[in-house]
């Protein structure tokens, strides 16, 4: 049987039914999101395949897997088994058991912000899930020699908290790039004979202004601080060889924006030519999914050209062309990118669009950090994400967000947008700035037509690092600034959900309309929860839906530059 048995997090190996912003489902309380409303949102997994194995798994699952077979493993060591066929894997014959995870602990900024809005510290459902996985992966392994290891993006959360590590009896935390070390890790942690010269027993952490400094710790390890390459080459990374969730076919590493609050910024930047990309496409190809999700933290600065961040068109109609050049693939869309680009450069979003065949029955998704309404904020944490536009030269941060939207919607990209309360040196007038943005372009109309804008937000709570480390995020008491940002982003998502809902659900007739119904209840019921708590804050409502709309700004007359 396989040596090597690789596991994702339960809340990664569900589709959600296919709708926008339902994969931040399991970031909710569990007190407040009914046990049948969850998992009838969250959906079914895909089936297992005869043997067992899971037919797709996690991006983070099938890297890993294709990283272990190119460093010469053998394909029948390795397994990725279906949840509900763990137990025909993790045998006597298996030595580790490898979890990657997103929000074990429930840390994570979204998951926070429901304690932070609700003022209790409530289990959310990324935990409930992560609980279960762990209790059935220890009570598999129980009297076997397989040890237990977790990796991927949500390491850093035992960091915060390393306790838990030994409460779920996980012998190892892996943090950071591995794709060319895991094999050595692996038969290493096997033998628990560490190279010393490659790795070391501890963490990196960072405090809340990027400051490295490293913690010496038994259940973790890392590369070896001090060694000249910290991180694999693009050579050294693998391309997954069976198909990855949703279709996610990576396209760079790292992003070079270099926003204050965002730890990605801190990764080397590496390309991938569209030949490689294709080669992932083709393998998700063959799990039947014919979406080319492209992963990216930023797909405007692929193969950037200058310090102004000004995107390469070619290079980015080039790797349009061959994704969708490619048989079988229907559409495409990246998972991240900036919005001053389509604010700059429309003419480029409509070449992409024509590409990628967007139209109103195809819209293209993309996440975006605006983050702020405040022009002092954007150019403070995050001054490259407004290039190659300047604010106060370009226009406000505000009118660049608009003008970015406008455009996105025209040619049919749909941008999924976050923004933050609580970032550093924030005063009410920066979150007031930010309720008027959302309540501009959530009555706005794309320029030249009659079409209401496309877009929802997200808001996020800013935690300072020590409360995360005691747990304490109902101790952040909201104040009327911050509410509000809360309020009307909400208040805008339950406009798009009762607005979209039956349109944009997928399905059979039966499980549509069950889908878009939730989906429009649950809506209108979150925007009245946040209205309940924002009365009770003494906040009033009436000004926050009227505020910014009469402000002279908002007469939707653009100083943009045309030409950068």
């Amino acid at each position: 049987m396989a040596k090597y048995v690789l596991v994702a997090d339960s809340t990664l190996v569900a589709h959600y039914r296919h709708f926008p912003l339902l994969t931040f489902l399991p970031c909710a309380p569990s007190e407040l999101v009914p046990n049948k409303v969850y998992y009838f949102l969250k959906g079914p997994q895909d089936k297992p395949m005869p043997n067992g194995e899971a037919l797709t798994a996690p991006y983070s699952i099938r890297k890993l897997e294709a990283a272990l077979i190119k460093a010469g493993v053998r394909r029948e060591d390795i397994a990725v088994p279906h949840e509900d066929h763990l137990a025909d894997f993790i045998t006597n014959d298996t030595e580790i058991i490898a979890v990657s995870t997103m929000d074990p602990l429930g840390l994570g900024p979204l998951t926070m912000s429901y304690n932070v809005l609700f003022g209790v510290n409530h289990t959310p459902w990324v935990k409930v899930e992560w609980d279960r996985l762990m209790a059935k992966l220890n009570a598999l392994r129980a009297g076997k020699k397989a040890k237990l290891i977790v990796g991927g993006p949500g390491v850093w959360e035992f960091t915060i908290e390393p306790e838990a590590l030994k409460r779920y009896n996980i012998d190892y935390a892996v943090q950071g790039e591995c794709d060319d070390v895991a094999r050595q890790i692996f038969e290493q942690l096997s033998t628990g004979n560490i190279d010393t010269n490659l790795f070391s027993n501890g963490y990196t952490t960072y405090d809340m202004h990027f400051h490295k400094s490293y913690n010496e710790h038994s259940n973790f390890l890392s590369r070896k601080i001090g060694l000249a390459k910290g991180a694999p080459t693009l050579d050294e990374l693998p391309t997954i060889v069976r198909p990855a969730m949703m279709g996610l076919a990576e396209t760079m590493r790292g992003c070079g924006i270099g926003c204050d609050f965002c730890e990605v910024t801190l990764r080397p930047l590496r390309y991938y030519p569209p030949e490689r990309i294709g080669e992932e496409v083709k393998v998700n190809l063959q799990s039947g999914i014919t979406n080319a999700w492209l992963q990216t933290d930023e797909i405007f600065a692929y193969k950037h050209l200058n310090a102004k961040f000004e995107p390469n068109q070619e290079a980015l109609v080039e790797l349009f062309n061959h994704i969708m050049s490619i048989p079988g693939v229907k559409n495409a869309n990246p998972t991240h990118g900036r919005i001053s680009i389509p604010a700059a450069y429309p003419e480029l979003i409509s070449k992409l669009s024509a590409i990628a065949r967007a139209s109103p029955s195809n819209w293209i998704g993309v996440q975006v950090g605006v983050e702020t309404g405040s022009n002092k904020l954007a150019q403070k944490h995050m001054p490259n994400k407004t290039l190659p536009l300047k604010v106060g030269v370009d226009g406000t941060w505000p009118e660049i967000v608009w003008k970015g939207t406008s455009n996105f919607n025209k040619y049919y990209w749909r941008p999924a947008f976050t923004v933050q309360v609580g970032q550093m040196v924030e005063t009410p007038e920066d979150n007031w700035d930010t309720v008027a943005l959302i309540n501009w372009m959530s009555n706005s109309t794309i320029e030249g037509t009659t079409r209401p804008f496309e877009f929802t937000v997200t808001p996020m709570q800013n935690v300072p690092l020590g409360l995360i480390k005691n747990r304490e995020f109902s101790a952040i008491t909201l104040d009327e600034a911050q509410m509000s940002v809360y309020y009307a982003s909400y208040r805008h998502l339950a406009k798009m959900a009762m607005r979209d809902a039956r349109r944009d659900s997928k399905g059979n007739a039966l499980v549509k309309n069950a889908t878009a119904g939730i989906i429009y209840l649950g809506g209108w019921s979150m925007m009245k929860v946040v209205e309940r708590i924002a009365k009770k804050h003494k906040i009033d409502i009436e000004k926050v839906k009227r505020w910014g709309l009469d402000r002279e700004k908002n007469k939707q007359t653009m100083v943009m530059a045309s030409k950068v």
